[in-house]
This record gives C-alpha cells, structure tokens and sequence, in this order.
C-alpha cells in the first residue's frame, strides 16, 4: 500500500529513540509502561505465527531489549504458549525496568547457550537492540550464529545488526520477522540490515508523535508521502511550454543509447519539452531513434554554452554515455556555468575523480539545483575519503561537501540534501540490477526539476517510482520498458491523491 501521508516515515537513530523514551517518561508515563507496552506487541506478533500451545524459547540480554523480552515471556505463558527464558548475563546485573520485568517472571532462568532454543517453534531475540554499535563475541555470537535457519522472530532489531547504519560487524541474528517500536530505524532499511530483519512491524507502545520536531528527526523513509505534495501534476491551464524544456547531452554516435533512454524517461515523467544535445557526427543516429524527443547540434562545451543561452532550456542532464574525456568535462563546466538545473550521472562524475575541487566550485557558484547519481564505484572515485564510511553517512557527507543533492544507488539507495535531509528507498526490486536502468532514473529525475520540482523532493520521488514501476513489471524488464509502464504507476499515485 502506497503511503500518502509523511506520518510514520520518520526514520530514528538508536540514540533518537533513546531521546524519544526519555521525553515521553518526562512527560509522565513510567518507563515500565512503554516495556509493558513493547511486550505486549512482541506476545501478539508470536500468536500470529505460532500455533496454540507451542513452544516459545526466549533469548534476553542484559539490557532493557531484554526486559521487553520477560514481558513477552510472561504474556505468552498466560496465554496458553510452553514458554522458557534464558538470559545473557547474570539476573542479579538487570537493574531499572528490566530488572521490574524479569522478577515478574516467575519461571526459571536458564543460562544463553547455543543449545537452549533447539526444540522451540518460534525463538524470540531480545538480547540487543537497536543500539549495539561492536561485534557480538563469546557466548552471544555462539547464539546468534545458533539462531539461524531457526523461525526467529527479533526485537527492536536482530542482535548483531546495528539499527543506526544497517551494519552487521561480525555475526548476526537472521530474523523471519521484527518487531521495532514507534518507528522504524534506518537499519531496518539499509543492507545489509534490511537482509537480516524479514517482515518489520512496528507496534505502538505509547510514544506520542509530538515528541519528534522535539527530536529534529532528518532522516525518512521514501514514500510518496515525503513528497506528493510538491509533485509537478499536469494542470488545466498548462501547456508543454509551462512544463520545463529538459536537455540531455548526447555521447558520440557510437555510445548514443544511454542518453535516449535518459530522454525517454524525462519526457514520460512530464516535462513538456526534451532535446539531445549531440555532436554532429551522433545527431543523424538519435534521429533515427526517437519521435517525440527533439535532437539539436551541440557538438563541443562552446556550442553547448551557446544553446544553453536560451533560458528556456531550465533542466540539463550530462554522463550516460558522454565518456570520460576533456570535451565531457568542458561540458560539465558549461552547463554549470549556464545557471540551468543540473543532473550528473556516470561518466560526468568519473571525469572529475582528480579534479573534484573544480566541480564543487562549479556547482556551489550558482544557487542553481544540482543533482548528482553515482553508483558505489563513481561514490568511491569522486569520494575516496568517505567510500569506507557507513552509507547514510557517506550520502549526508558527500552532500554538503559537494552542495548538490546525492543519490547514492544501489537495492538501498540513499538520497541526501546539503541541508542535512536523508531518505532510504526500499521498494527497488533485484529486476533493476541491469544495463540501462540508471540512465532511466536520471531522465525521471531531470524531467521533473524541469517541472521545478524542488531537488531533493524531484530525486526522492524519481528513486521511488523507478522502483515501484520496476515492481509493476516484474521479472525480465529491460531499462526501455520502464518509461513505458511509468504511466500506469503515475495514474495510480494520481488516484490516490484524488480519493
């Protein structure tokens, strides 16, 4: 189900939750309260899944994960379910909420081992949360590693994944489902977090969404709800003209393919007007090829300037094919200099991986908007000193060290503004990892800043329906089926949107 509103896209670090905890016990419900509450929802996920009267093995750690972990053990056992619990640590170290929880258990207590969850229908994880940032060693990552094959059902996340960065340092808990509390986490999204977690519920245990501006959440989930409200949609009054003219810049007629499948995506996203620029040798081969779309001599960064001098043309995409040469990078310059709103994609990034500098002046010289799309390795070329850095990290870095707005691709692709905003995409399928298909989102993402959609709400909305309509296609879509089918997934936002 399409998403509509920005409510529950909110994405919280570790120590954000923790800060959201903290306001609401402040604002007068008990601590014990929320864990009851977090309980409660992990008792309820387990009825969905087990049968009456199985065998439930509950793994607690020494924290308060833990402490949500013996109040779903107590829940359970009242509720008809062979329940047995063991901890991580010692029962008399628990102190707080969890040390409430577990004296209400009144069960016994085994010992964490590999062998305790061996005949269990469902083992519930509740030995770390959402904030454990080390390895697990010892005993617990002798469970972890127990644990899997096994129907596990996580708390707050798989133990073992960190829920700020997605990252898994060492072994990992490979969880059937999770379950997380009032919102979700960014390592429920990023991988390889988002492998270990399966289905993600999240349950409401009593935290108020008035305690996030207080919180200053930056980071999303994207769902059209964190942009349809600034989509470009076709009004009555309009005209082809009032819908931007979008340029995308050829490669050599040898290497012209990329750049139509760019042309084709722009225009099918909306823009009123698409043009190639190409050099005189590749104009007769786009011609060929494309009805709709324009084609316009524009063979060297000076006659590129010259047409750019028509203000008219407001949207300029440059690299799928452009090839890593002096002529792509004098380009570049051009169109930066041409105060048009700007998209660089592949060979426009690798171009400058020893001149980066100069492109980041470039770009911060104008306040124009400018959108840049690498993959991992254009990422690593351009930002070799933040490659090894978690991703949302490196996207947020990357951001305000070059001025634009990054889309950091991949199945978990990262979408930063300078201004610190961040949004993780999660509805790219696997069918996208083929040739072409990045050349597409680049089009979708130019064809609606010519629409003067906003930069870093034009980059999220053309990552999610480059998604949602690879979804729509399914197995064996190549990248030319993607501006096709974008109609049927628009028409149905649009519905939503209308209803």
């Amino acid at each position: 189900m399409t998403t509509t509103s920005a409510d529950g896209l909110e994405l919280l670090t570790a120590a954000e939750m923790g800060r959201a905890d903290e306001l609401t016990i402040a604002d007068g419900t008990p601590g014990l309260t929320l864990m009851e509450n977090a309980g409660r929802g992990i008792a309820e996920e387990v009825e969905w899944i087990a049968e009456p009267g199985a065998r439930i093995a509950v793994l607690c750690g020494p924290g308060n994960n833990g402490g949500d972990g013996f109040v779903a053990a107590r829940l359970l056992r009242e509720r008809g379910y062979s329940v047995s619990v063991a901890l991580l640590g010692s029962r008399e170290a628990l102190k707080g909420d969890a040390a409430e929880a577990a004296a209400a258990w009144n069960g016994p207590i085994w010992p964490a081992s590999p062998a305790f969850a061996e005949d269990a229908a469902i083992v519930i994880d509740a030995l770390f949360g959402a904030g454990l940032s080390r390895p697990l060693e010892g005993v617990a990552a002798e469970v972890a590693e127990s644990l899997n094959g096994r129907r596990v059902l996580a708390v707050d996340v798989p133990s073992g994944v960190d829920g700020t960065t997605g990252e898994v340092k060492g072994v990992a808990v490979k969880a059937e489902r999770t379950v997380t509390f009032f919102r979700r986490k960014p390592g429920h999204l990023l991988l390889p977090g988002r492998l270990h977690c399966g289905l993600t519920r999240v349950v409401d245990i009593g935290i108020k969404a008035d305690v996030l501006p207080r919180i200053g959440v930056t980071t999303f989930a994207n769902a059209p709800g964190l942009w349809l409200a600034k989509f470009p949609w076709p009004q009555l009054g309009g005209h082809k003209y009032s819908r931007g003219h979008a340029v995308v810049v050829s490669g050599p007629a040898w290497r012209t393919g990329a750049a139509r499948l760019a042309a084709s995506g722009a225009l099918r996203v909306g823009a009123g007007l698409v043009t190639l620029a190409s050099d005189e040798d590749a104009l007769a081969v786009n011609a060929a090829h494309v009805t709709a779309v324009m084609v316009s001599k524009a063979g060297d960064a000076e006659e590129l300037a010259e047409m750019l001098m028509d203000r008219r043309f407001n949207a300029v995409l440059i690299g799928p094919g452009a090839g890593v040469d002096e002529g792509t990078r004098e380009k570049v310059l051009a169109i930066l200099a041409s105060g048009a709103t700007t998209v660089l994609d592949a060979d426009a990034l690798t171009v400058f991986a020893d001149q980066r500098d100069e492109l980041f002046t470039a770009i911060v010289a104008d306040r124009r908007p400018v959108v840049i799309t690498p993959h991992d390795g254009e990422f690593a070329r351009l930002f070799p000193d933040l490659a090894q850095l978690p991703k949302l990290d490196r996207a947020r870095l990357a951001a305000k060290l070059s001025g634009s707005v990054v889309i950091l691709k991949g199945a978990d692709t990262v979408i930063a503004a300078p201004d610190g905003r961040a949004a993780i995409n999660e509805n790219a399928p696997p069918t996208l990892a083929t040739a072409g298909t990045g050349d597409v989102l680049a089009g979708f993402v130019t064809g609606l800043l010519a629409q003067h959609m906003p930069a870093f709400e034009a980059a999220c909305a053309a990552v999610w329906l480059h998604g949602a309509t690879a979804a729509m296609l399914g197995p064996g879509l190549i990248s030319e089926d993607l501006p096709n089918t974008l109609p049927r997934v628009l028409s149905e936002l649009s519905e939503q949107v209308t209803n």
